[in-house]
């Protein structure tokens, strides 16, 4: 299914009716726009002018849609999710609960692997420098005791952009654009966790005390390329851009409905997510042993 993202930077009134989202001008409540609710898969607010019925929101929390919430800087504040998505949540939660220590160190070793693969594949898409990189992923060990992902950062983040920059959350530009793409991608992530009965703050390999989005973190990190696939094409035709445009915000959440290639499959991110993290849950209860994760072809 092809999932609908949607900006608002606007005032606006957003009202269920008809199983639909209308969005309407507050002052004239003329109808600026509509959208099926069950094809939206996620509607970021950007403008303190923006008031939700409560029935839309109890409309969208049954079809799982990421709601994100900006703040007065107009980054990603919050987002709405439901307590639980899954029939089985205790069951999962169980499941998830009890998986061994030597069975997560696999899939941390699978999720490293995956994303060096699909960061190899950005940089030889730009046409940059990539061949050490392959070293780097033949050497991903258990749990990545080598540390691999960070030393093949290393060797990206200085051919992505430049020798000097710095990736890093309150760096310099074009930092903010890369942070803006991951904070979309991290509410799809979660989304999908919550979707499938799992805990998002019970991660594989992220354990800070007070991240409450370990297993997000985890399971976004082979989906990172895909953001800095999209921020590079755009800074190709805006080299000077440095502010947040409503355009490039636009642009970003757009990520939700990317083509990816998954189990030999082509399916937009919010679904590819999705099978991603149901097979995490597979992988908890032995029916499998590898993640399903996107390929950056």
């Amino acid at each position: 299914m092809l999932y609908r993202s949607i900006y608002i930077g606007n005032p606006a009134y957003l009202k269920l009716k008809d199983h639909q989202m209308y969005i309407l001008c507050p002052e004239t409540k003329e109808p600026k726009g509509k959208v099926a609710v069950e094809d939206l898969g996620l509607l970021m607010l950007d403008h303190f002018q923006i008031t939700l019925s409560h029935q839309l929101i109890q409309k969208m929390m049954d079809h799982n849609v990421v709601v994100i919430s900006c703040d007065e800087q107009h980054m990603p504040k919050g987002q709405m999710l439901p307590i639980f998505g899954h029939t089985e949540h205790s069951e999962r939660v169980k499941n998830q609960l009890e998986a061994s220590e030597p069975l997560k160190k696999q899939l941390w070793k699978q999720t490293v692997e995956c994303k060096i693969s699909n960061q190899i594949a950005v940089l030889e898409k730009l046409g940059n420098y990539f061949e050490p990189m392959h070293e780097y992923l033949k050497n991903v060990k258990s749990g990545d005791i080598t540390n691999m992902e960070g030393i093949a950062a290393q060797h990206y983040w200085k051919y992505l952009i430049h020798p000097d920059f710095l990736r890093g959350r309150y760096g310099d530009s074009p930092n903010h654009l890369f942070n803006f793409g991951y904070i979309v991608l991290r509410s799809i992530v979660a989304r999908a966790i919550v979707e499938t009965g799992l805990l998002p703050v019970l991660g594989i390999f992220h354990k800070n005390k007070y991240n409450p989005y370990c297993l997000a973190d985890d399971l976004m990190e082979p989906y990172r390329p895909y953001v800095d696939l999209m921020v590079m094409n755009w800074l190709k035709t805006h080299p000077d851009a440095e502010e947040l445009t409503k355009e490039l915000k636009a642009y970003l959440i757009s990520i939700a409905t990317k083509d990816t290639n998954i189990d030999r499959l082509n399916r937009p991110l919010m679904v590819a997510v999705k099978t991603t993290v149901s097979s995490l849950y597979k992988c908890y209860t032995g029916e499998k042993r590898i993640i399903s994760f996107p390929v950056l072809i």
